[in-house]
């Protein structure tokens, strides 16, 4: 099998700083750096209060990592662009960039979420990426769903119905979940602590 070239999403030196989004949700005191990664399968209650959560979602499918806006983010690994657009409701991913790739001979999709909108700008479907290739920036809050800027990084096995994943769910969805979208330190390594 061929060896697999991956690169890193951010200009980071990993491993980094954990994150604990647990506890009482409060960006402000938990990324006061703006510096870190939050976890995969973490249980982050109180956090999703938008409508768009229905309440009741909140264990984390991917992988958080804090910079600041207009932060560079780069493909993983060879592959084109599936898709991107806006996911612009409160609380959600806001600009958004899903990679195809073709691993060991399977298809893996790769989610890029809270972007700027000029990232989407520069994208075309089926547009090559290579491993290392800039394809956006992060985005402020005001154009990424809310959110203090940091990239949400998610795999999935399963071709997306549309340029989105579910980036947290409920309990009762989580032994589905798990097989749809595997732990992204797949291809990012052991990213913290």
């Amino acid at each position: 099998m061929k060896k697999m070239n991956f690169k890193p999403v951010m200009d980071y030196r990993a491993p980094l700083p954990a994150i604990d989004l647990t506890r009482a949700y409060n960006h402000e005191v938990d990324a006061p750096q703006l510096r870190g990664a939050g976890g995969y399968l973490e249980y982050r209650r109180n956090m999703y209060i938008s409508p768009l959560y229905q309440g009741r979602r909140f264990i984390h499918m991917g992988i958080d990592i804090w910079g600041e806006a207009g932060a560079s983010v780069y493909a993983f690994g060879d592959g084109e662009i599936w898709g991107f657009r806006n996911n612009d409701n409160a609380l959600d991913y806001g600009p958004t960039v899903v990679t195809r790739h073709d691993i060991g001979g399977a298809p893996l999709y790769a989610l890029y979420g809270h972007l700027s909108l000029e990232t989407l700008d520069n994208l075309e479907q089926g547009m090559p990426v290579e491993a290392g290739m800039k394809i956006g920036e992060l985005g402020t809050r005001d154009e990424n769903g809310g959110w203090i800027p940091h990239l949400h990084f998610q795999l999935s096995v399963k071709e997306p119905e549309s340029p989105d994943m579910p980036g947290v769910v409920g309990p009762d969805e989580l032994e589905n979940a798990v097989r749809t979208h595997p732990d992204p330190r797949i291809v990012l390594g052991p990213i913290y602590l």
